[in-house]
């Protein structure tokens, strides 16, 4: 049986504010749980199986980790699958770099693809994807997995970037906004009235716009009052997870920073490198944070449960 590899020392956590040492448990150490990756991506928390799935996309699989067994292989290959999430019905979706789509595995273990284009062209490389309650796919789609060939593949823009809605009752494939250079990581508040989405920008420029905005949500699901919410530094957001508070807890070039509902900095977790992913898990009260920190993955137990279901 594989052993969590020892706690890195380099890693600290920072108060902004007093609440935030309510947070963090003074005897549960960060642990590095896996080391030797690519560059880890998408990590969603399968409570049934007890277990975490993430991508380690340049080496196109998808990975498991089991307290119990460690890391195996889970899918390969993943057809350079980034971001993953389940549905109402504990099946997992994911976003393809190399397919340009979104697919939804079922029970039996077949493939589903359910979008890869849009008006009669190809989508880009979906990227991250969240599940709403009303069953509803929502997800970004940037340009960065076609740019180059190491994480899925160059290939020929047809769509500017864009955040797209998908129903599964009949199919249709709504884009939500065009208001972006690169969308990236999404999520809803845990009452779904906000959907947070990273501006991670066009990289391909010298000074991107990088911010993470929120919209505000009907209940129809039509979006609105598009603002600027929280500017990350040093770096930008990617990931991000939300608590059952609806405090956000998102990726950053030094770590993890941790935002109340009102925009404000609450505290960080300082790591090694930066953080591209991550989300809330474990069983059965899913308070262990994970994260992809570049070529590991890392957990920490918090005094926090995680807000999103199933999982």
């Amino acid at each position: 049986m594989s052993r969590p590899l020892p706690a890195p020392t380099d890693v600290r956590f920072e108060a902004a504010d007093p609440v935030f040492k309510s947070y963090i448990l003074g005897n549960a150490q960060m642990e590095c749980l896996a080391e030797g990756f690519r560059w880890i991506e998408g990590p969603v928390w399968m409570g049934d199986w007890n277990c975490l799935l993430f991508e380690d996309i340049p080496r196109n699989r998808t990975m498991m980790w089991r307290e119990a067994e460690g890391v195996s292989v889970w899918r390969e290959p993943s057809d350079y699958s980034n971001g993953l999430a389940r549905d109402r019905q504990g099946r997992l979706i994911a976003c393809s770099h190399r397919g340009r789509c979104i697919t939804r595995t079922e029970h039996d273990g077949s493939v589903t693809l359910l979008a890869d284009r849009f008006e009669g062209k190809r989508l880009n490389a979906p990227n991250d994807v969240v599940v709403k309650g009303d069953g509803t796919i929502w997800f970004t789609d940037p340009l960065y997995g076609i740019l180059s060939d190491y994480e899925g593949g160059r290939q020929e823009i047809e769509q500017p970037p864009a955040l797209y809605r998908f129903d599964p009752r009949d199919g249709s494939l709504q884009s939500m906004s065009r208001d972006f250079d690169g969308p990236n990581g999404l999520a809803f508040s845990p009452d779904e009235r906000r959907l947070y989405v990273s501006e991670t920008g066009d990289q391909r420029q010298e000074n991107p716009v990088q911010v993470l905005r929120v919209f505000d949500v009907s209940p129809d699901g039509a979006l609105s009052n598009l603002r600027d919410f929280y500017k990350v530094e040093p770096g930008y957001t990617d990931g991000l997870a939300v608590d059952t508070d609806g405090n956000i807890w998102s990726s950053a070039e030094d770590g993890v920073h941790c935002i109340s509902p009102e925009g404000k900095l609450l505290g960080r977790i300082f790591t090694p490198a930066l953080v591209s992913n991550l989300c809330f898990g474990g069983s059965p009260y899913r308070n262990r944070l994970f994260l992809g920190v570049s070529h590991s993955l890392y957990a920490v137990y918090l005094n926090r449960r995680g807000a999103r279901w199933p999982g």
